[in-house]
């Protein structure tokens, strides 16, 4: 059994060393590893986000604040307008807690138990770290990795129950050396040879042992329960509108979007439709899928004439992709402006 077998580890590792991803956060296969700030901010951003889509962010974020304490020097509002669009905002906001936190006792801790006490940084992010950055023992667990435990083992219970099993299986294949290399070479792999449609087999260093493979069909493994369909909900924003100038607020911090600018709007949440909605010219609307649901937007003009209510700021029409809106009020801008 593969499980059982010190070279599965070793063949991966031979693999990556040929075959590992360039990216701007990484170190090349047999060279020092990378700061421990450029992997815990790149892992960060990865979470529930794309590698092609994080590229430009992780890049901006590098050359506007290149240091972890030049983070968290960094005005809260000014790092969430630099992330707008990466989405799960509540991350923003912990990097900025975390930063600070490193920054206050002078450095990342090396340990994934010590890790795990900063802010915002779950098991996984605290696991990556650790391997990557300081070369420790960790088994680090993400959709890519998960995907090929569960075809290498054909594990057959359905997600989110078999994850036990998979961790055990992990932390059997995970050697003591080289702990950052192998974690990234089974991202490597689950990302562009193990995919989660069309698994390239042919390719994979671990075809000759994969159960998954054996069985005739990998692509069924890891096996999902079925997805409850998510929840419709309903609101409005408001474009307000005046010498040029557009009417934003800043939300509340806790919640959906929290701290970020964004348009007026009805007070609508993943829980439920909006409640305050007001007449006005429908300019359109816009749909966008959150974790929890999908919500139609529907942007509506209001009368300028009148103060807008509650806090918030004129932001030059102009100027506006410069406000760091969110994709969601970011997309309704765009309804808005196209009726101008």
């Amino acid at each position: 059994m593969i499980a059982n077998d010190k070279t599965a580890s070793a063949r991966l590792l031979h693999w990556y060393d040929a075959h590992a991803r360039q990216l701007p956060w990484r170190s090349p296969p047999g060279e020092p590893a990378p700061e421990p700030y450029h992997v815990w901010l790149s892992e960060v951003m990865l979470q529930q986000t794309t590698v092609a889509a994080v590229k430009p962010y992780f890049e901006r974020f590098m050359a506007r604040w290149p240091t972890v304490e030049a983070l968290a020097a960094a005005d809260e509002a000014e790092v969430m307008s630099a992330w707008a669009g990466l989405g799960y905002y509540s991350r923003a906001r912990n990097l900025v807690k975390c930063a600070r936190a490193v920054a206050a006792s002078g450095g990342f801790p090396r340990t994934e138990a010590e890790l795990r006490k900063l802010p915002g940084l779950g098991p996984y992010t605290a696991a990556a770290v650790a391997a990557i950055a300081f070369g420790e023992r960790a088994v680090v667990i993400d959709a890519n990795v998960e995907r090929v435990v569960a075809r290498l083992h054909a594990i057959g219970e359905p997600l989110p129950g078999a994850r036990t099993q998979i961790r055990e299986r992990a932390d059997i294949l995970t050697p003591s050396e080289r702990a950052g290399d192998f974690a990234q070479a089974m991202m490597d792999l689950g990302a562009t040879i193990c995919t989660s449609r069309d698994p390239k087999c042919l390719l994979c260093p671990l075809a000759e042992c994969c159960e998954g493979l054996a069985s005739g069909d990998p692509g069924r493994f890891p096996v999902k329960a079925a997805k409850k369909p998510k929840p419709e909900r309903r609101g409005q924003a408001y474009w307000i509108e005046r010498s040029g100038q557009v009417w934003l607020v800043t939300r509340p911090a806790k919640g959906m979007l929290g701290g970020m600018r964004a348009l007026p709007d009805d007070g609508w949440s993943a829980q439920g439709d909006g409640s305050g909605s007001r007449g006005g010219e429908t300019l359109g609307a816009v749909r966008h899928v959150f974790t929890h649901a999908v919500l139609t937007l529907e942007v509506v003009r209001l009368d300028a004439r009148e103060q807008p209510g509650g806090e918030g700021e004129w932001w030059p029409v102009d100027r506006i992709e410069a406000a760091g809106l969110p994709t969601l009020f970011a997309k309704a801008v765009q309804v808005a402006l196209a009726q101008r």
